[in-house]
């Protein structure tokens, strides 16, 4: 336990001897999760920053892998971000190709602009890095009264439903899904649910970005 005047006690971990390389590939990792959560989430490096108390060099370096930074704040920035801290190192060092699995009960929930309560987006896959070729989410509804607003996206998006009945919004045109419809549309396109029919409502939704993947 050491201290300086003025300051609280800061205990202090023995850490393992790594090598310099691999300590500077996790960052790397951790940096590409961290960009790619706050870009999922809409959040700027200001908005980020300023809630996880951090300076937004500091984010921008971390994000960059060009900057080592403690436990204290990865779990700020993790807590900020409404994932665990362990999520963070989740894939690292995956070989490969090798397959992803994930359970039923780890998805990572996550959160896109416009939506409010009893609309919950579950994350099945995760792409490495800041760029990605697919998103597939489990959505679920169960608020008839909410308001949603329109989306857009680079890519196609592909709808499966599960449970439930809504109507759907796709540019001009409203379509009525029912339990075993399936939509494919262009996601640059605005695009949303109109209408809760009949809830609870749960549909796969599979957003593929193609070779540009998604910034």
């Amino acid at each position: 336990m050491t201290s300086t005047p003025g300051s609280k006690s800061v205990r202090q971990i023995p850490l393992p001897d790594v090598p310099a390389s691999q300590t500077k590939a996790l960052e790397k990792h951790i940096g590409n999760v961290l960009r790619e959560l706050r870009q999922k989430q809409r959040l700027t490096i200001a908005d980020v920053s300023s809630q996880a108390q951090i300076s937004r060099g500091m984010l921008s370096k971390i994000e960059n892998g060009q900057a080592s930074t403690s436990l204290e704040t990865l779990a700020r920035l993790s807590g900020v971000l409404g994932v665990s801290m362990g999520h963070l190192f989740r894939d690292y060092n995956r070989p490969d190709g090798g397959a992803q699995l994930i359970r039923s009960d780890t998805g990572m929930e996550v959160v896109r602009r416009g939506t409010r309560r009893g609309h919950t987006y579950k994350l099945l896959a995760y792409d490495k890095g800041p760029r990605k070729s697919f998103e597939p989410f489990l959505i679920s509804m169960d608020d008839s009264s909410e308001i949603f607003q329109s989306f857009e996206h680079p890519g196609t998006e592909f709808i499966y439903m599960l449970q439930g009945k809504m109507e759907y919004r796709h540019g001009q045109q409203t379509y009525l899904l029912d339990a075993g419809d399936a939509l494919t549309f262009r996601g640059e396109i605005p695009h949303g649910p109109e209408k809760l029919v009949q809830v609870p409502i749960r549909f796969l939704s599979i957003i593929v970005y193609g070779d540009g993947g998604e910034n």
